[in-house]
């Protein structure tokens, strides 16, 4: 008598993904906007070097593909945070759609002679140095975003917006050039200041993990934050939006 076929358990085949409701689509909304923002990133360029900036419509067209990335900036990740769209993907397609944009911006502006080439150079030191700083801490903590961090955003996306707007062609408007350069040395003051606070954080940091010892659970929560994609770290880029 032949034995009825047994149904085969999930145990003896590979593990079946989960995909119930705690699974996050990786087409969320969040995700789209971050990469709107990264499309975003040569067209603003286009707009804004065309004709060496000197056509009105031209630089008028870029301050507001500018505004609008800026603007998906913020709203990703305020989306993710509150409606539970945070996955992988947009912890690392989020900070590098933030520094694309900054940093093509920053250089647009500095190669039409319009902002020093030192000031680009150190921003984006600062931004991508404190970004790495992140994840080479990652294994001991966590960096907090502070407010200056976000204070430094603000004015950096302020001024960068007033410096694209084609304000020599609008008579009575040039005196905002001048409005622009004040609040991009105040952005560049906040961005040197909250970099150094950033780097003695990350040396107490280290510090503190080596004089103290971890208790089992929390190594644990360590390894796990310190994997692959290096959670920690990049909640951390979000959370300074």
């Amino acid at each position: 008598m032949t034995a009825p076929a047994q149904r085969p358990s999930v145990a003896d085949g590979p593990p079946v993904p989960e995909t119930g409701r705690g699974a996050v689509p990786l087409w969320n909304i969040a995700n789209i906007l971050t990469l709107v923002r990264l499309a975003l990133v040569p067209v603003f360029a286009v707009l804004l070097l065309h004709a060496d900036g000197r056509e009105t419509w031209w630089r008028l067209a870029a301050a507001v593909m500018f505004m609008i990335a800026s603007f998906t900036d913020r709203l990703d990740g305020q989306l993710a945070r509150e409606r539970g769209l945070i996955t992988d993907f947009g912890k690392i397609a989020d900070p590098i759609a933030d520094k694309a944009l900054m940093g093509t911006a920053l250089g647009s502006l500095s190669a039409l002679g319009m902002l020093w080439w030192w000031v680009t150079v150190v921003i984006l030191v600062r931004e991508f140095g404190i970004t790495l700083l992140r994840f080479w801490v990652i294994k001991y903590g966590v960096i907090a975003a502070s407010r200056g961090g976000k204070l430094k955003t603000l004015l950096q996306a302020l001024a960068i917006w007033i410096y694209v707007l084609p304000l020599g062609a609008v008579p009575g408007l040039g005196w905002l050039t001048w409005v622009s350069t004040v609040i991009m040395t105040a952005a560049l003051v906040v961005t040197v200041v909250t970099g150094g606070d950033y780097v003695l954080q990350a040396i107490r940091l280290r510090r503190s993990a080596r004089t103290t010892p971890l208790q089992p659970a929390a190594a644990a929560q360590l390894t796990t934050s310190s994997g692959p994609n290096a959670d920690g770290a990049a909640a951390a880029e979000r959370a300074a939006k």
